[in-house]
C-alpha cells in the first residue's frame, strides 16, 4: 500500500540546510554575470548568518565558478560543485514533504523555453549526495509554482499549473488530485495569473506567499504598477476563498536597460532560520517592504539586499534557493 504524503513544512519551519545556485555560466548572464555572483554570495552569507542561521550549500556548476564563490562567501558557507544548466534550484531541485521524503517532478525548461543540460536531474543528484530517497513523479511541477502554509493549503496560479506547455490539457480537478496524491495538499487556492513578463508563466512565489497558517502576503500596487490588476484579482480570490491577507509594498514599474518591464517583486523573499532576506531593486518601496515583511517575522532578522542583477536572469533569491527542512 502506498504511503500517504504529508504536506511540505512551511518555509518558516526549521531548516537543516539550504541549497543555493551560484551563477556559473557567463554566456547566460552577459554583463550581469559577476554582479549576479556577488549578489548571490551576499544572499548566502546573510542566510548563513555567521553560523547562527542554517547550513548553506552553495552549488556551482564547475570548478571555475566554485573558485569565484569561495572568494566571495564567508567561513562556514559550503561550496559544492555539481553540474547544472542555471541557478534556479527552487524549480529544478527536489521538494521535501513533511515526512522528509524528497519528491522529484518532471522539469521541461519552463515549458520548453530554457532547456539546459544538467537541469533535468540536478535535484536527484543533490538529493543523492545527502543520501535522500527520491520519489519520482511523472508530471511537470516546479517548486516556485506552489507555496504552502504547512496545513495542506497551497496557493498557485492557473496561468502556470494549467498551462498546456507543462502537462498538456489538464484541468483544476485533475491537478488538485495529483497535488494531494504526491504532496499531501488538501486545499488549493487558485489565483489567475502571475506578474507581467515572468518567463515562468506566472510562478506564485513572485506574487503570493504564505507567512503563517491561512495568512497570505500579497503586494499592494504602486501608482504606476503594471501588475495592479493582477494583485487586486489575487486579493479578491483569496478573500473569497477565506484566506486572511497582509499587503506588502510593490516595487511598481521596474524596467531593464531596454525599457522593458521586468518581474521585480519583493515577494521573492527567503525565510531562513535566523534571517528573512528580501530582494531590493533601488525603488522607493525598498525600505517599506523590508519593514512590512520584518513585522511578520519578529523572531528573525529581516534584511534587504539588492537583487537587480540576479533578476536579469529571470528571478530572485527565493528562485535560486531550495530549503531542506529539519528532519
Amino acid at each position: 500500500m502506498a504511503s500517504i504524503a504529508l504536506p511540505p513544512p512551511p518555509e518558516w519551519a526549521p531548516h537543516e540546510a539550504v541549497w543555493i545556485g551560484f551563477p556559473s555560466n557567463a554566456a547566460l548572464w552577459g554583463d550581469a554575470f559577476q554582479a549576479a555572483q556577488r549578489e548571490t554570495a551576499t544572499f548566502a552569507n546573510a542566510v548563513h548568518a555567521d553560523g547562527a542561521g542554517e547550513r548553506v550549500l552553495l552549488i556551482a556548476a564547475d570548478e571555475a565558478a566554485a573558485g569565484a564563490a569561495r572568494a566571495l562567501v564567508g567561513p562556514g558557507v559550503q561550496v559544492e560543485v555539481e553540474r547544472f544548466g542555471d541557478v534556479w534550484l527552487r524549480d529544478t531541485g527536489v521538494i521535501l514533504d513533511g515526512a522528509g521524503q524528497a519528491h522529484r517532478f518532471g522539469f521541461n525548461g519552463w515549458g520548453r523555453k530554457y532547456e539546459y543540460p544538467g537541469d533535468e536531474d540536478i535535484g536527484v543528484r543533490l538529493a543523492a549526495k545527502r543520501a535522500m530517497a527520491v520519489a519520482q513523479h511523472d508530471w511537470v511541477l516546479e517548486g516556485g509554482a506552489i507555496d504552502g502554509d504547512g496545513t495542506g493549503l497551497i496557493v498557485t496560479t492557473r496561468q502556470c499549473l494549467l498551462h498546456p506547455n507543462r502537462n498538456g490539457d489538464v484541468d483544476e480537478a485533475a491537478t488538485e488530485a495529483r497535488l494531494q496524491r504526491d504532496l499531501g495538499c488538501t486545499r488549493v487556492l487558485w489565483l489567475d495569473e502571475g506578474l507581467a513578463a515572468d518567463h515562468t508563466d506566472g510562478h506564485v512565489d513572485n506574487l503570493a506567499r504564505f507567512v503563517a497558517p491561512n495568512l497570505l502576503a500579497l503586494p499592494e500596487p504602486a501608482a504606476d504598477d503594471p501588475n495592479a490588476h493582477v494583485y487586486e484579482a489575487a486579493a479578491r480570490a483569496a478573500r473569497d476563498f477565506g484566506v486572511d491577507l497582509v499587503r506588502i509594498p510593490s516595487p511598481g514599474r521596474v524596467v531593464d536597460s531596454n525599457g522593458d518591464i521586468v518581474p521585480a517583486s519583493h515577494m521573492n523573499f527567503y525565510i531562513g532560520n535566523a534571517a528573512v532576506v528580501v530582494p531590493l531593486y533601488g525603488q522607493e518601496s525598498d525600505d517599506r517592504a523590508v519593514a512590512a515583511i520584518g513585522a511578520l517575522f519578529p523572531d528573525r532578522k529581516t534584511v534587504g539586499l539588492r537583487a537587480d542583477h540576479v533578476l536579469t536572469g529571470g528571478g530572485s533569491f527565493h528562485c535560486i534557493s531550495q530549503q531542506i527542512p529539519a528532519r
